[in-house]
């Protein structure tokens, strides 16, 4: 599960082409009956509707949004709020975004442009946080990395051979190979089918729109070209099968490029072999005590690289009602902290480390991390700064992933994580949170988001979100990734709101406040495959910002 968006259906999509706890009484519920007998929602939504379902309220709105416009139009006015920051670890942020610029978090204790440490943290010139990639954009994944490390001293062994102390890594090192031999043969594949099928779209769509004389034209305008050759009938038939996938023609051959780049990203720098993208930063990525590297761009080299970035900063705080763009879930009290730390391709065991102990270190209050990967050498320096944060009172929220796996199976442990075991948490202030689509009903659940009864505490709103990407632009993405700024926006304006609430009560609040329905759901996008709603997470309940309100007035 890299930062970057992945096209998940690819794979899928280029086969068909050739083929809790008690909630108080007062708080709302939603009963299994309004999605069986009742259905909420049966007109597509509007324009404005799909921009902003994740603040729209179910009971009023017929959304499973977090009714953030709720809270603010019935509980906010009148009230104050402290200044809380919200560190957002990820592929770097374009501070400079007209919806950003204003609730970027600047060090009040660091002189910019003097190039000195003037808060004496060990980071020269951090004024907005901090990049540990330095100018890295591509990464390998972590199954690579281990490859490269072990292979001179493990290829054409077998188990039987390696010293006892060595038997663990060997066996990581095994399934390494095998996954990279799998996932780079089915890349290979899906890229010599994208390109077929982008060969055969262009030819058809050149010989169509000159027929049609236009770019964008429908389904219907295929049926209705008169008297065609069998060449033309060729054409129309392809035409006519993509249509099933795209309602543009341009849009849809835009996605098949977007996708032949992806193919080719993790085949150059994913799951390539040798690679050295980490040898310009000059550290040593296996030495946690070698902290004197990255820079203060926070952005990163290339503004394009901060998009998933971005986009995450602005579900949080992008400013509200300013008549640009979209709003945050938070206000303008909210202050991002930019840390850079997960490049396109799997991050560091060591940079997320030290990013966690920057954002405790410099007063965030809530933690970001919208990111994770199935393989990682040194957990035990997230784990220790995951409980570092516990001890200091920070929230962490982060992303349950976009695989659809159920993360209780142990062979689909994903990082970071909290979980000693299925039934035991390192810490108490650390909130996975699994995506919701905008349809209530069966297919509430996003097919690509992973779950789990232990190790997904919460969903929240994460499919088709709109947000800031980098240049003053804005764009839908989704996964577990927009699910988990969704919620960490809910926390931080709980704890702006509520100061005296302890991290580890935000947390218990956002559980205990959500919406809960015993429908059943469809599960990883499998419609034979189904489960309840309550099942799929510890809480069993949809995040509602206006219910934790209600609750943090009672414990206040």
């Amino acid at each position: 599960m890299n930062t970057i968006l992945k096209p998940l259906v690819l794979s899928a999509f280029a086969a068909a082409l050739v083929v809790g706890c008690d909630t108080p009484a007062a708080l709302l519920s939603v009963p299994a009956e309004n999605v069986d007998n009742n259905p909420l929602k049966v007109a597509a939504l509007t324009d404005v509707q799909e921009k902003a379902w994740s603040s729209k309220d179910l009971k009023s709105d017929t959304i499973p949004g977090m009714s953030v416009e709720k809270t603010y139009r019935e509980i906010l006015p009148g009230k104050s709020a402290t200044q809380t920051i919200v560190a957002v670890i990820d592929s770097g942020i374009d501070i400079e975004h007209e919806d950003l610029k204003n609730v970027i978090w600047t060090n009040p204790k660091e002189i910019a442009g003097n190039g000195k440490d003037d808060d004496n943290n060990g980071y020269v010139d951090d004024v907005h946080g901090w990049n540990f990639l330095g100018d890295i954009e591509a990464e390998q994944l972590e199954f690579a990395r281990i490859i490269d490390r072990y292979d001179a001293e493990f290829s054409g062994k077998s188990l039987a051979s390696v010293a006892a102390d060595k038997k663990e890594i060997f066996q990581v090192y095994q399934k390494a190979k095998q996954e990279h031999t799998q996932k780079s043969g089915e890349t290979e594949q899906n890229k010599q089918r994208y390109t077929q099928i982008l060969g055969q779209v262009t030819t058809s769509h050149a010989a169509v729109k000159t027929v049609l004389g236009k770019e964008d034209y429908t389904a219907a305008d295929l049926s209705g070209i008169k008297n065609p050759n069998e060449e033309m009938q060729n054409h129309i038939g392809l035409l006519t099968q993509m249509f099933q996938f795209s309602d543009s023609m341009p849009d849809f051959m835009k996605n098949l490029n977007d996708g032949l780049d992806f193919f080719n990203g993790q085949l150059e720098a994913n799951y390539a072999l040798g690679a050295s993208f980490r040898s310009v930063l000059g550290d040593d990525p296996y030495d946690i005590t070698d902290t004197s590297y990255g820079n203060n761009n926070v952005i990163g080299p290339e503004k394009s690289g901060a998009r998933h970035g971005t986009h995450v900063a602005g579900i949080i705080a992008a400013q509200r009602d300013n008549g640009k763009g979209m709003n945050g879930v938070a206000n303008s009290n909210i202050k991002i902290m930019a840390l850079r730390a997960v490049p396109d391709g799997d991050e560091y065991d060591k940079d997320i480390a030290l990013a966690i102990r920057y954002a405790v270190d410099n007063g965030a209050k809530v933690i970001n991390t919208s990111f994770g990967k199935y393989y990682a050498q040194n957990p035990e320096w997230v784990y220790d700064a995951i409980k570092y944060a516990a001890k200091n009172d920070v929230l962490i929220v982060n992303a349950a992933g976009n695989e659809g796996l159920n993360l209780d199976d142990p062979t689909n442990r994903v990082y970071p994580n909290d979980q000693l075991d299925n039934l035991t948490e390192m810490g108490d202030t650390f909130l996975t949170v699994g995506a919701l689509a905008p349809t209530y009903g069966g297919e509430l659940v996003a097919n690509f988001s992973n779950y789990g009864k232990s190790n997904v505490d919460v969903f929240a709103p994460g499919v088709r979100i709109y947000s800031t990407t980098p240049e003053d632009n804005y764009e839908f993405l989704q996964g577990t990734s927009m699910a988990s700024p969704n919620t960490a926006g809910v926390a931080a304006m709980l704890r702006a709101y509520y100061p005296k609430l302890k991290a580890n009560q935000v947390k218990d609040i956002i559980m205990k406040s959500g919406l809960e329905t015993t429908t059943s759901v469809i599960v990883s996008g499998d419609p034979d495959k189904r489960a309840a709603f309550k099942d799929l997470s510890k809480s069993g309940e949809m995040v509602n910002m206006y219910n934790a309100f209600r609750l943090a007035e009672l414990q206040k």
